[in-house]
Order: C-alpha cells, then structure tokens, then sequence
C-alpha cells in the first residue's frame, strides 16, 4: 500500500494552498490561530468565500454540484485549509445533512434545499440528541404525527450546536411506537422560523453559547419535508453518523494545535524539560498514526477496495487527541491560561510570550474539548461496534 502523494496529487496541493493564501480572511484565521471566538459572521463569511467558488460541498460529486474531488484530494483540501487556520466548516449543512438528501431525498428536494447549503446561504442545526436520548438515541421522544399534508411536531432536542444561527434543523422524529425503538423514526427537514420552534440557550461552564435547547411546540411541517419513508429515518440516521464521526477526528486541526503547543511550551520555558518533551512527543506519534489510519482508509477507496468501517475508531482516536493537546496546552501555560476573559482577548490582548507568561484563553478550550468524547456516539459505545465490526457479533 503506497501511501505517499503523486506529482499530481502535489501539484493539488499547491493549488489549493495557493487559493486559501489568497482568499483567507487574515483577521479570521488570527481568531482561529489564538482559540478567539468567531462570530456567526466570521464563520458564514468563510463559508460564502468557499461556496462562490464551489468549494464548500468540496466531498461533493459534480452532478450535485461539487468539484467531484477524489478521497485523496479531499483529504488535501481538508489539510491545507486546516494548516492555513481556516475555521472549521460548520458541517451540519454541507458534511451532514447534503449528503443524506443526495442520497435518500426526492429530485425535488435535492433541487430545493443543496444550492443553498452550497452557496453557504442557508445555515443548517442538527436536532438529534434529546434529555435521556443521547448515547441510545434510539429511545428520542419527539413526536411527529401525520395530518393530511403535514406533521406536527411536539418534543424538545437538546445540546443543539450554533441551534441560535439556524436557519433550518433536521431532525430525528417518532413518527410510530410499533416495533422496536428504531422502526418508528422519521427524518424531517424544518425551518426554524416556524410557529412554534423556541430556542434556548445553554451556558456552558467556559462561558459560551454554543449548544442549545430546541422545543417544538405543535410546529407544523408539509409532508414534502419529509426525508425519503416514513419510519425508515434510522437508516438515514447512521449514513450520516458515519460523516459526522469522520469529521469529527479532524486529524488536520490536531497537526496544527499540536504546532501551537509546541510554541506555548517554548515560549513558557517547558518545552526544555525533557519530561514534557516527551508527552509532546507521544502525542506527536498518535497523531501520526491516526493520520496514517485516514491515508489507508483514502488508499483504500482510491483503489476501489472496500476498507474496514473505521469512522468509530477514528472518532474514539481524534476525540482522544484533541483532549490530549488541550490539556498540555494547560499544562504549558500554567495560571497564564485564562479561563473566561473574553474581551481582553477579543480587544488583542494576547501574545506568544507578554510579561513572561503566555497569555491564551486555553482553559475555555480544554473545557469545551471535554465533550469531544461523548457526543457523536459516546467511545464507549463506539468501542463496542468497533468490537463487533473486527470480531464478529
């Protein structure tokens, strides 16, 4: 198996590398670059700059119109962006939600709700996770009941990432309690304008807003709204799972932080303590190993074989890695971490090495990085398929 890069798939590189220089907004990557929180702006304004050059559905094939890119260029987009200090992309609508309307919605559907998530127009929520429906998501209670032309929804989805941006959510509904627990979910698209929707903000403990709770209070929904059959929306549910847990290893943003820490560590004076050095680089070597786990997963498609279902394994692994380099950053930093002091940062007051300490909001960071583990399917549960997938049921 060659895992190394073609004179093509270099030359790939370069273009890539050339248009993000170009067209990234050097106040945006500055925020990304010293963990500043980006604004609802900050983040549709990358996405716009992508979607004008059809790069935002940049997994996409060209019939729907993406670039139609191969695994290995994807995963070089992916990198370059990344390494730039582009912000991540909000996946709900172009990594998520696209690819299960490309693959189980109607001509008509397709036609009505891609070009916005292309354009980066239209924000798109995930409304999975319910109080008590995490983990075993197949237990959610949000009812959805068929009235001629329309559904109407009733429940409450919670831990609603950027829920406050949205636009519309799609949503895992009970629309039948025959049978087991996942028989009887459907797959609904909403506008989140509709009567209604209320949203509520959650105060995570590092200060910020980002998840939320979602209630649905007799929302109405037409029917055409509805994502492939009725009571076949957890079939829906686990092709877009496997994207999101792909996604979320984000072995690109770990070579990046993992550059950051090394400059936190040297402008701290700890990177000369032989100790640290070698948690650095343990982790170093982690990271290269998940990176070598996404070239055989790419190697594999690329040649047309069918690869061992590994997007468990890469979410336990990624999630495993980003907690592991937020904590060294702590570490590093010691007491210059700066838990929640937000507007200093915002204002500018941050640098590599200011008064002999390094100044960073990193402890916000590390909080928010504890969840990293448990949503998209917990690890534990996570192991357990990656159990049955290597050693049979």
């Amino acid at each position: 198996m060659d895992l190394t890069f073609t004179p093509d798939e270099q030359a790939f590189r370069e273009k890539i590398h050339a248009w993000v220089a170009q067209n990234l907004p050097k106040d945006i990557s500055d925020k990304v670059r010293n963990s500043i929180r980006l604004t609802r702006d900050d983040m549709q304004r990358w996405a716009k700059i992508l979607g004008k050059n059809g790069w935002l559905g940049w997994g996409w094939p060209k019939e729907f119109g993406g670039p139609g890119w191969n695994a290995i260029q994807k995963h070089l987009f992916e990198e370059e962006t990344a390494l730039a200090g582009a912000p991540r992309v909000v996946p709900f609508g172009p990594v998520m939600v696209a690819p299960v309307i490309m693959a189980f919605g109607s001509p008509e559907q397709q036609k009505r709700f891609l070009p916005g998530i292309a354009s980066g127009e239209v924000w798109w929520s995930q409304g999975y996770s319910e109080p008590g429906s995490g983990s075993d998501l197949a237990s959610l209670k949000t009812r959805a009941e068929r009235r001629g032309e329309r559904y109407i929804v009733n429940g409450q989805k919670t831990w609603t990432t950027l829920g406050q941006f949205g636009d519309w959510i799609f949503c895992l509904v009970r629309t039948s309690n025959e049978g087991k627990p996942q028989t009887g979910i459907s797959f609904l698209l909403i506008d989140m304008k509709s009567p209604g929707v209320t949203v509520r903000p959650i105060i995570t403990m590092d200060g910020e807003h980002e998840v939320n709770e979602v209630w649905f209070d007799n929302v109405e929904v037409p029917a055409d709204q509805l994502i492939g059959e009725e009571n076949k929306g957890w079939t829906y549910a686990k092709y877009l799972l496997a994207h999101e847990r792909t996604n979320i290893a984000d072995v690109n943003r770990a070579k990046r932080e993992l550059e950051r820490l090394k400059r936190i560590a040297r402008a701290e004076g700890v990177y000369d303590d032989a100790r640290f050095r070698d948690e650095i680089a343990k982790l170093e070597v982690d990271v290269v190993a998940l990176e070598m786990m996404v070239l055989r997963v790419l190697s594999a498609e690329k040649s047309g074989k069918q690869s061992l279902d590994v997007a468990g394994l890469l979410k336990i692994r990624g999630s495993e890695i980003q907690q592991r380099y937020t904590e060294l950053m702590m570490l590093a930093a010691g007491p210059a971490a700066v838990p929640l002091r937000k507007e200093a940062m915002e204002a500018g007051w941050q640098a590599d090495h200011a008064g002999g300490a390094f100044v960073a909001p990193l402890a916000a960071t590390y909080f928010n990085m504890r969840k990293t583990t448990i949503y998209g399917g917990s690890n534990e549960v996570q192991r357990n398929i990656v159990a049955q997938t290597v050693l049979g049921s």
